[in-house]
C-alpha cells in the first residue's frame, strides 16, 4: 500500500515546510495579481477590526464618562462605516480566493491525468485503481486547503494580530506583556498535537483506500458477487476499512480539538489577569477607563485569529498527507522513454523478430530466451497452454513493458530505437476482452483513426460485421456502449474492437484471440473479414481453438516462455509433438484434427 512517511520536519524534502514550499513556488506566481488584491482585502479586514477596537476608548470616555451627545452620533456612524467596509473587504477576500482556488485545482487535476495518462503499465501494476483515485482525490483537495490555510491565516489572521496587537501596545505596554505569557505553552502543546495529527492522517489514507478497493471490487465484481452470494464477504471487508476510517477520523478529531480547551484555558488566564490589574489600575491608580475598554476590546478580538494560528500547523499536518501523495504521483517517472536520438518506425515489411527475449513479472518468469520470426505481410500464430507466454510476446511488441534481456526488432530495427508512440501507430490489436468506452459506438470506433470520416467508419463496421445490429440500436452510431461497453453483448463488443483495428489500417495487426467472444455464425463471417484484413498485413495471432488458425503460414508452439516448435499445421502435426497432441484434445477425430 502506501509508503511509511519520515518524520523530519525541516530537513527531509518531502517535510511539511518543504513541500509548501514546493506548493507555493509552483502555484503562487501564476496568480499573484489575484493573490496581491486578496491581501489588500485581508490589510483591509486587519485595519476595521483593529479600528472596531481602537475605538471602544471613544466610546467609554466620551458616551459614558463625558456623556457627549453629539460625539454619539459620529462614534455611531464611524462603526457603522467600520463594519460595513469589513463586511465588503470579506466578501472580496472570500471571492478572489475561491476563484484562485477553483483555478489551481482544475490546473492539478489536468496535471495529475496528464501525467498519469503517460505512465507505463508497470506503474498500474504496482498501484491499485482505489490508491490512485486517493492520490488524485485527496492530494488535489489537500493542495486547494493548504494553500488557503496558509494565505488566510498568514495573511488575514497575521495582519489582524498585529493590528489589534498594536492597540493593545498603545493602550497599555504593560498590560499587553501579561497577555503574550501565553504563548510559550500554546506553542509546546500545539507542537506535541501536530505529531499526533500526522501520524493518524497516514492511517486514515490507508483505511480510505481499502474503502476504495472494496467498493471498486464489489461493483466491477457484482456479477460473481451476486452468483457466489458474496454479499457477506464483501460487506465485511467494507465495514473493516469503514471502522478503520472512523477511529482515525474521531481521534484526529479528537486531537485537533484540543486545542481549543489549551487555547481558551490559556486566553482565559490571560484576560483574567488583563481584568485584574486593568480594573486595580483605573480604580486604584486613576488609569484611563477608555484605554481599559479598549484594551480589552482588542485582546478579545485578537483571540480568534489567535487560535486559528495556533491550530495552523495541526490542520496543516492533517493536509501534508495528502499532499505528499500528490506529490509521489506528480514525480514518479515512466519507466520507458524515447531514447534520445529516437525517430519514427519506418515500416518498410514489416517483418517482426524476437532474439533471445526474456522477461519477468517481479520474480515470476513469462518469456525464457523466447525466439521466432513473422513474416512480413503473412499471418504468424502462437499457440500452446495457459501462462505460456503468448500475451506477453503481444505486451512486449507493443513496448507495454521492455524485455529483461535479448531484443524485439521489426525489419531488423530495435523498437527500443523508434519512438513508442510511433511504434504504436503501425500496429492494430484487437484483444480478447475488448474493452470500450463509456461514449457513442462511433467515438469507440474512431479510436483506430480520430479524422476518419462517417463512409470509413461504416465501411469498417460492415467489415467486421458490426453494422446490422449498430442500426439496429435505439440511437444507431451514437448509441452509448456503457462502462466497459457494458450495454452491448459480448460478441458485439468484439465486433467493435475488430472494426476499430480495420480502420486503423496499420501494417502491423495483434490479434488476441479476436473471435473468441463469438457464436459460430459471427465468427465464420469475421474470419472472413480478418482474412481480408490481414492481406498484405504482418499478422500475429494468439489461439487456443486451433481451428482459427490451421490456415496460418507460420505456427510456433509455446510452452514455459519458449519457442519448442515451429511450422505449418500440418508439419507440425506431422511431429507428433504438443501441438499434435493439442489438436488431438481439441478436434473430434484424428482425421479432422490432421486436416
Amino acid at each position: 500500500m502506501l509508503n511509511p512517511f519520515k518524520s523530519k520536519t525541516w530537513t527531509d524534502p518531502d517535510g511539511t515546510v518543504q513541500l509548501i514550499k514546493r506548493l507555493f513556488s509552483e502555484n503562487f506566481r501564476t496568480y499573484i495579481p489575484q493573490y496581491l488584491l486578496a491581501f489588500v482585502f485581508m490589510a483591509m479586514i486587519a485595519a476595521t477590526t483593529a479600528a472596531s477596537a481602537w475605538i471602544m476608548r471613544d466610546v467609554v470616555n466620551e458616551v459614558f464618562v463625558n456623556k457627549d451627545s453629539t460625539m454619539v452620533y459620529l462614534i455611531a456612524i464611524t462603526v457603522l462605516l467600520i463594519f460595513s467596509l469589513k463586511g465588503a473587504s470579506t466578501y472580496g477576500q472570500m471571492v478572489v480566493l475561491a476563484r484562485v482556488g477553483n483555478s489551481i485545482v482544475a490546473d492539478l487535476q489536468r496535471r495529475m491525468f496528464d501525467h498519469l495518462i503517460r505512465q507505463d503499465q508497470t506503474y498500474y501494476d504496482r498501484l491499485s485503481l482505489a490508491e490512485i483515485n486517493v492520490r488524485v482525490g485527496q492530494g488535489v483537495n489537500a493542495a486547494r486547503t493548504t494553500l488557503d490555510l496558509v494565505i488566510v491565516t498568514l495573511g488575514r489572521d497575521i495582519l489582524t494580530l498585529i493590528g489589534l496587537t498594536f492597540v493593545m501596545v498603545y493602550q497599555n505596554p504593560l498590560l499587553s506583556l501579561f497577555a503574550l505569557i501565553t504563548m510559550p505553552p500554546a506553542v509546546i502543546g500545539v507542537a506535541f498535537l501536530v505529531r499526533r495529527v500526522k501520524e493518524y492522517a497516514k492511517r486514515q489514507v490507508v483505511s480510505t483506500a481499502k474503502i476504495g478497493a472494496a467498493m471498486q471490487e464489489s461493483v466491477l465484481g457484482v456479477k460473481t458477487v451476486k452468483a457466489f452470494g458474496m454479499e457477506p464477504i464483501m460487506r465485511k471487508r467494507m465495514e473493516v476499512g469503514v471502522l478503520e476510517v472512523q477511529k482515525q477520523s474521531n481521534k484526529i478529531a479528537s486531537l485537533s480539538a484540543r486545542t481549543s480547551p489549551l487555547m481558551d484555558t490559556l486566553g482565559g488566564f490571560a484576560i483574567a489577569l488583563v481584568i485584574f490589574y486593568g480594573g486595580y489600575s483605573v480604580i486604584n491608580l486613576g488609569q484611563d477607563p477608555g484605554a481599559l475598554f479598549s484594551f480589552i476590546t482588542a485582546l478579545l478580538l485578537a483571540y480568534d485569529p489567535a487560535r486559528r494560528l495556533a491550530r495552523l500547523n495541526v490542520n496543516l499536518g492533517k493536509q501534508i498527507v495528502g499532499l505528499r501523495l500528490m506529490y509521489e504521483l506528480v514525480d514518479s517517472e515512466p519507466v520507458m522513454q524515447d531514447k534520445e536520438n529516437a525517430g519514427d518506425l519506418q515500416i518498410r515489411g514489416g517483418k517482426i523478430e524476437y532474439r533471445d527475449v526474456a522477461f519477468s513479472y517481479g520474480e515470476s518468469a513469462a518469456l525464457r530466451g523466447a525466439s521466432f520470426v513473422a513474416q512480413p505481410g503473412r499471418m504468424t500464430a502462437l499457440v500452446g497452454a495457459s501462462g505460456a507466454g503468448k500475451s506477453t510476446v503481444f505486451s512486449l511488441i507493443e513496448r507495454l513493458y521492455d524485455p529483461d534481456s535479448g531484443d524485439i526488432l521489426i525489419d531488423d530495427l530495435s523498437i527500443t530505437s523508434c519512438k513508442i508512440s510511433s511504434l504504436r501507430d503501425n500496429i492494430g490489436y484487437v484483444s480478447q476482452d475488448a474493452y470500450l468506452f463509456n461514449v457513442s459506438i462511433r467515438d469507440n470506433i474512431v479510436v483506430g483513426k480520430p479524422d476518419a470520416s462517417i463512409e470509413e467508419i461504416e465501411e469498417a463496421a460492415k467489415a467486421a460485421n458490426a453494422h446490422d445490429f449498430i442500426m439496429a440500436l435505439p440511437e444507431g452510431y451514437n448509441t452509448r456502449a456503457g462502462e466497459g461497453g457494458n450495454n452491448l453483448s459480448g460478441g458485439q463488443r468484439q465486433r467493435i474492437s475488430i472494426a476499430r483495428a480495420m480502420l486503423r489500417d496499420a501494417p502491423i495487426l495483434l490479434l488476441d484471440e479476436a473471435t473468441s467472444a463469438l457464436d459460430a455464425e459471427s465468427e465464420s463471417k469475421i474470419q472472413s473479414a480478418l482474412e481480408t484484413l490481414m492481406d498484405g498485413r504482418t499478422t500475429l495471432v494468439i489461439a487456443h481453438r486451433l481451428s482459427t488458425v490451421r490456415h496460418a503460414h507460420q505456427i510456433h508452439v509455446m510452452d514455459q516462455g519458449k519457442v519448442i516448435e515451429s511450422g505449418t499445421h500440418q508439419e507440425l502435426f506431422d511431429h507428433d509433438g504438443i501441438y499434435r497432441r493439442l489438436c488431438e484434445l481439441q478436434f473430434q477425430n484424428r482425421d479432422e484434427a490432421a486436416e
